[in-house]
């Protein structure tokens, strides 16, 4: 072995492990049961693995692993408790402070943020937005750029006036306004990191910037609207949930609960009911939105322009470089409620991007590009041109990518692409408990998938679609806790067509329950925590969890507290608490600066007054650091 031993231990064949003589688990039905649930690698990592033998789950679990558990911590911090007030907290020997909240301005002259009314209409596509979400680091020319998603916004706080009720135009703009993207440079002085005011890097990207349409579907007649007869030019991205980053330098928005910003106001006559496009069932467009764009803007109206909502659920490609620069919506990732795309390159050189639809009983897919990435060459097509999958798991620890194509769905290259929900329907993939953040681990050939929850289990919430039957990476009934799963492509490349996989872990609460809902084994009462979402590996190989749960603190959910970011190792299983954020938030979005000395997190929507002690919550992001300057991922 090398001196890596993380790294071998993890790329290791089931066979090679097998001959390392690891020891078996006690002799006994229980346990036989359990073993053969669990995969070779699942056994190695102290991680939980669980097919048909689902029920077998309970307290005692992989006994067999302990003596690698009770290695050394790769953790550099003493993890910290749970806690429930409205603040955020770090380790001893590291330290917070603020970055950007909602409201900052990018430009002098702007108006200031008002503490009582929050943004004016004239400020808010000049302003960090509202509800930070996935974001990525870049570094251009010795500029520290971040790129940040603004999810949604709260119109009781945005419209104080009307009581949050969208009631004319210049209410629906401002709305929009304060949604889809930043783009900002940001610098490190000695009071610590803030926004480069004036900034030629710093842009908003919102419901109306103009856009580019991509790749197969492009052009196409269900893309095609009054306002743009070509299907080639939209306006706006929204919904902006997790992000990604390419290896050459740009930055992948992705668009999730489109569906919610859409209505019409044609009302029923006879009674009967409005006749609906097909496909909006699937993808849960209702005849009122979120918002009542459709009321003042009639691209929102489906009964004016019935293709617009086919312009949404996409992948959005932004240089954060090239301020001039028109973003891109990448057709050939498939529509549907994307939460993050995370980029790899296959052993050849190709492109391959893991895509989660983040709804119960939707699916978990896979982009492979036909052309190579070659460092300084053309970049433009290879997110065009490609093959879209969508996974199967078996209940055997095995599982396939199976390619959604004219022979496997009887449906054309561009009605795959603009409704692949029913395109993977068709071809059998597994339903899975809200696929949300994909993560790849950089010292090792391996994937990991949040699964944050499935209250529905057995209940067609995707209309016209398959139910979420227990099994396989679904292993509980109703799984109020979540899980991640995680996949080891065959031949230790992402572009293979199988993979096995296993669960890194089952979140629970062992202080409520002995049966599955008691979680894993790596999971503990010191590092309880439920609905993992956000996730990221930093570059030494440590996985990072943000959670977006309940946070009650009551009942199954005891003793979690707020929700909250945890480390993770791959290898032994080890899970700590290292962050917890203010009451009410959701943990999301997360990358490092270029030294790796500063961790930048997102707080959204904090449900006490923080960060100011005003009386409008803030959603921000937050620059972590150790105390002494060190590396920090």
């Amino acid at each position: 072995m090398t001196e890596n031993h993380h790294k071998d231990l993890s790329e290791l064949s089931f066979d090679e492990l097998d001959e390392h003589n690891f020891p078996r688990a006690e002799d006994n039905e229980f346990d036989r049961v359990v073993e053969r649930a669990i995969s070779r690698r699942g056994f190695l990592s102290g991680a939980l693995v669980f097919g048909s033998g689902a029920a077998a789950m309970g307290t005692g679990l992989l006994k067999a692993s302990t003596a690698l558990a009770q290695q050394i911590s790769r953790f550099a911090f003493t993890p910290i408790a749970a806690q429930t007030d409205g603040t955020v907290h770090v380790p001893e020997g590291y330290e917070w402070k603020l970055l950007a909240r909602w409201g900052d301005p990018y430009f002098t002259g702007v108006e200031a943020f008002d503490a009582e009314t929050g943004v004016t209409l004239e400020a808010s596509d000049k302003v960090f937005g509202e509800n930070t979400d996935g974001m990525e680091s870049f570094v251009y020319d010795g500029r520290q750029l971040l790129a940040i998603n603004h999810e949604y916004v709260n119109p009781k706080v945005n419209l104080p006036q009307t009581g949050g009720e969208t009631q004319s135009a210049e209410d629906a703009l401002k709305l929009q306004n304060l949604q889809g993207v930043s783009v900002i440079e940001v610098a490190e002085n000695e009071d610590g990191w803030s926004i480069v005011l004036d900034s030629p890097f710093n842009r908003r990207i919102h419901h109306n910037t103009p856009m580019a349409i991509s790749g197969p579907a492009a052009g196409h007649d269900l893309l095609k609207t009054e306002a743009d007869p070509s299907g080639t030019r939209s306006l706006g991205t929204m919904n902006n949930c997790g992000a990604g980053k390419t290896p050459w330098g740009t930055y992948l928005t992705c668009e999730e609960n489109f569906n919610t910003y859409f209505g019409t106001t044609e009302t029923s006559v006879d009674q009967k009911p409005i006749e609906r496009p097909f496909g909006y069932d699937r993808y849960g467009i209702s005849n009122e939105s979120r918002y009542g764009y459709e009321k003042f803007d009639p691209r929102f109206d489906f009964s004016k322009n019935p293709n617009e909502p086919h312009r949404f659920g996409w992948v959005v490609e932004i240089d954060p470089t090239d301020p001039e620069s028109t973003p891109v919506k990448r057709t050939a990732l498939g529509r549907f409620k994307h939460e993050n795309a995370e980029v790899v390159l296959a052993r050849d050189g190709r492109v391959v991007v893991y895509l989660g639809d983040d709804e119960r009983g939707e699916y978990l897919y896979k982009f492979v590009s036909n052309s190579i990435y070659v460092p300084g060459g053309p970049t433009d097509g290879l997110l065009d041109d490609g093959t879209l999958y969508v996974a199967k798991f078996n209940d055997d620890q095995t599982g396939e990518w199976l390619a959604l194509t004219p022979e496997t769905t009887e449906m054309s290259p561009a009605e795959i692409l603009i409704y692949t929900r029913l395109a993977a329907s068709k071809v059998g993939a597994t339903t899975m408990d809200r696929p949300e953040w994909v993560a790849t681990n950089p010292h090792a050939v391996e994937a990991y998938c949040c699964l944050t929850n499935n209250k529905n289990r057995g209940i067609k919430t995707n209309a016209g679609g398959d139910e979420t039957p227990v099994g396989g990476p679904n292993p509980r009934e109703a799984n109020k806790y979540g899980q991640i799963v995680r996949w080891f492509p065959r031949d230790h490349d992402h572009a293979s067509a199988t993979f096995d996989w296993d669960l890194y872990v089952m979140a629970g609460n062992p202080t409520v329950h002995k049966d599955a809902y008691a979680g894993s084994e790596n999971v503990n009462e010191g590092n309880l925590f439920n609905s993992p979402d956000g996730m990221a590996f930093d570059s030494s190989g440590i996985v990072w969890i943000q959670t977006d749960g309940d946070d009650s603190n009551e009942g199954d959910f005891a003793g979690m507290g707020n929700n909250q970011m945890l480390a993770g190792d791959p290898v032994t299983g080890e899970i700590a608490r290292f962050m917890t954020g203010p009451n009410g938030c959701e943990v999301t979005g997360l990358c490092w600066s270029a030294d790796n000395r500063t961790m930048f997190v997102g707080i959204q929507h904090p449900g006490s007054n923080w960060p100011d002690g005003g009386p409008l919550a803030r959603s921000s992001v937050i620059a972590i650091k150790h105390q002494d300057n060190g590396l920090i991922g």
